[in-house]
């Protein structure tokens, strides 16, 4: 195990030209502040941060209090890295524009403060998502337009997991790494590089309570996966379902599987339930530089040019046979 920190490893990449100097600020300040969300979830009841907010995101969902929080701790530690020009937040209608007394950069940062915050209250893992972009033309006033990039033009994703243990993944678009939070000295450690996703599944997560809403060839997938053995697949699974996106994929990087967020006839209007810009798009640049795939159940997600920065968008993603097999079903 490597005991090489998140601050040594930035600083090597960037001595061997393998990473614009401007991008470790960025990441640097995304971690400062996933360190302050990760101390705040840890009080939680004794800091008073527990609880509904009493307001709406964009989506017309309740905000916790910590959402709040965590939205206002990102933008606030990203504008004072002075690499970036423009933030998209799911919790913010508006993208941010970087306020004057800051100096801005080439990047853009999209980013789910509080993935899973409906886990909060019953101490359940939760985490924060992150999407950085380059700007096609870096100005002091961002525009929706700025962030409507694929996926495929992402320099960096990831996310942070509060956990038993605050944990960093993310990729630069050649390999997913693991840092591990070590509470004596707030630093960031290496404990795993060039994570793959295992090829054989044998875990699948998914919402069942939603079953009677599934499109056909959902349904179909589903159903053979719960025949087990006596059915086409011929091998048994297990199912998991945390109800927080940073935790399912957590699982599939460390021991594969895949997770589904599928769209449904509940509402025809919504193409899914995740956000593509910050959710899905950064989920998908980790899973493919794991070796897995992820799509909308039609199409590689990372090419999906989006309309909207608050664009929702069906997701299967993980183990490669497994997101090929349910993506082939919805062609068929």
């Amino acid at each position: 195990m490597s005991a090489m920190t998140l601050q040594q490893f930035l600083s090597r990449e960037v001595q061997f030209g393998a990473m614009d100097p401007k991008l470790p600020p960025v990441i640097l300040s995304i971690t400062d502040a996933c360190k302050t969300i990760s101390h705040k979830v840890r009080q939680g009841a004794l800091a008073g941060v527990l609880g509904m907010a009493g307001t709406e995101n964009v989506q017309g969902e309740d905000q916790k209090k910590l959402d709040v929080i965590s939205n206002d701790i990102f933008v606030e530690a990203l504008c004072a890295s002075g690499q970036v020009c423009g933030l998209a937040s799911e919790e913010v209608p508006e993208v941010i524009s970087v306020p004057a007394d800051y100096p801005i950069g080439p990047y853009l940062v999209a980013f789910d403060p509080l993935d899973g915050s409906s886990n909060i209250d019953i101490n359940v893992s939760i985490g924060s998502i992150f999407s950085i972009t380059t700007a096609v033309r870096p100005k002091r006033e961002a525009v929706e337009a700025d962030f409507l990039q694929p996926g495929n033009r992402q320099v960096c994703a990831g996310y942070v997991m509060y956990g038993p243990q605050t944990q960093l993944v993310f990729t630069l678009g050649k390999g997913v790494l693991m840092f591990t939070l070590d509470p004596n000295t707030g630093t960031f450690v290496l404990v795993q590089e060039n994570l793959r996703v295992p090829a054989e599944a044998k875990e699948f997560a998914i919402n069942c309570s939603n079953m009677r809403h599934w499109e056909a060839p959902v349904k179909r997938y589903i159903d053979e996966l719960l025949a087990g053995e006596t059915g086409p697949r011929a091998k048994n699974y297990n199912m998991r379902w945390v109800a927080a996106m940073v935790a399912e994929v957590h699982r599939i990087l460390q021991r594969g599987g895949i997770f589904m967020y599928p769209r449904d006839n509940r509402d025809p209007k919504k193409a899914g339930k995740l956000r593509l810009l910050y959710e899905a798009n950064p989920m998908a640049f980790l899973m493919e530089n794991a070796g897995g795939r992820a799509t909308n159940g039609h199409m590689r997600i990372l090419d999906i040019e989006p309309e909207s920065v608050h664009q929702r968008v069906a997701v299967f993603l993980g183990a490669s046979e497994e997101v090929d097999t349910v993506t082939g079903y919805h062609a068929q």
